[in-house]
């Protein structure tokens, strides 16, 4: 494939990403075409699929996974698609299927969960940098669209500055930091490092995408100003509160109508409807045990359309006042979408002091 039919780097940043600042990150079974419709009303400026599993989607015996994990539509641009792979041969197999249907092509680097250490692919293929660059490198070399990455850091930042270099030598357009290492997870999540990230893009000449500590819409701004990125990836921020990328703190009953809504028209599996709502509605759900028990529950579209009809409470008042607690956290009605914060006693993982120590 020859280069000069594609953009790349920052020619490929601004011409086909209108120099986005708003990013919407692949997230397993929740980035689906349903949930990017609502993000993109709501400010998300580019966004991923859920991860695929380039193998599975290669096989022609298994229909039913390449359906669920892909499905676009006319106004789903710009769109990265986002696959894990450990086998360059696969992975460009699996990127030529979607190539004439989305804007650039996402390597995984970054997923830390078990199930990636036993497929053997994301954060578990960091330390194989021959086999990453073949893997960029082939994409690169074959593809009519850009390839882009998504990786963790390593805990010395020099190691992590060389790693994204060679990312970058084998051919790849932008380049996504997640702030944490590979241990960093789940509960055990601690701090983003944005001091690594803003290493990172002093040295690269691709654009830079940062990822990790966004809770709020100021956020977004605050990481962009202290590491000099081009623009910020929110993965858990925005599946609790949809909204982020407006700077709304609305009502959970008004987006999860709004999904619903979309869900009508766009065929979503229940798993994942079922799974977003959990989300939307976590800060209302301790108030309302018995919808939370039967949306666990719940088997078809009119089932849950009718648990979230339940949780709409017109009454509520809220003021757009909104204090902050002892850790430096707003305070939200529990009727308001909001981040859902993992480890209170870190304080504020957003506050200036606490992110020049982390």
């Amino acid at each position: 494939m020859s280069q000069r039919r594609k953009l790349q780097g920052y020619d490929f940043y601004q011409t086909v990403l209108k120099n986005a600042k708003y990013f919407l990150a692949p997230m397993v079974d929740q980035s689906e075409y349903a949930w990017r419709i609502l993000s993109r009303r709501y400010g998300a400026q580019i966004c991923y699929t859920p991860m695929i599993h380039a193998k599975m989607f290669c096989d022609e015996k298994n229909r039913q996974y390449q359906s669920d994990v892909w499905s676009t539509g006319i106004n789903d641009r710009p769109l990265i698609v986002q696959f894990c792979a450990n086998d360059p041969e696969t992975l460009l197999k699996a990127a030529l299927k979607v190539q004439d249907q989305c804007d650039a092509v996402d390597l995984n680097l970054g997923c830390p969960q078990h199930i990636a250490r036993r497929g053997h692919y994301g954060a578990f293929l960091q330390d194989e940098w021959d086999l990453i660059y073949k893997l960029i490198n082939i994409l690169h070399e074959n593809l009519s669209v850009p390839v882009t990455a998504k990786i963790r850091v390593f805990p010395e930042v020099e190691k992590t500055i060389k790693y994204a270099k060679m990312i970058e030598s084998a051919g790849a357009q932008l380049l996504t930091v997640h702030g944490r290492i590979r241990d960093q997870k789940g509960h055990n999540s601690a701090l983003a490092d944005w001091e690594q990230i803003s290493q990172v893009k002093k040295a690269l000449n691709i654009p830079v995408i940062a990822n990790g500590n966004i809770l709020y819409f100021e956020d977004i701004e605050r990481c962009i100003s202290m590491t000099g990125v081009d623009g910020v990836m929110s993965a858990e921020g925005n599946l609790y509160n949809p909204a982020i990328f407006s700077g709304s703190n609305l009502p959970t009953w008004q987006l999860a109508s709004e999904y619903l809504d979309i869900c009508r028209t766009v065929p979503t599996k229940i798993g994942y409807i079922r799974a977003h709502l959990f989300k939307i509605y976590r800060p209302a759900l301790p108030f309302h045990v018995d919808l939370r028990e039967q949306l666990a529950k719940v088997t078809t579209f009119e089932e849950i359309r009718a648990i979230s009809d339940e949780l709409q409470t017109a009454s509520y008042v809220y003021d757009d006042e909104v204090e902050n607690d002892e850790n430096g956290y707003k305070i939200f009605p529990h009727w308001i979408c909001q981040p859902h914060i993992r480890s209170p006693v870190l304080g504020n993982p957003n506050s200036k002091k606490k992110i020049e120590n982390s």
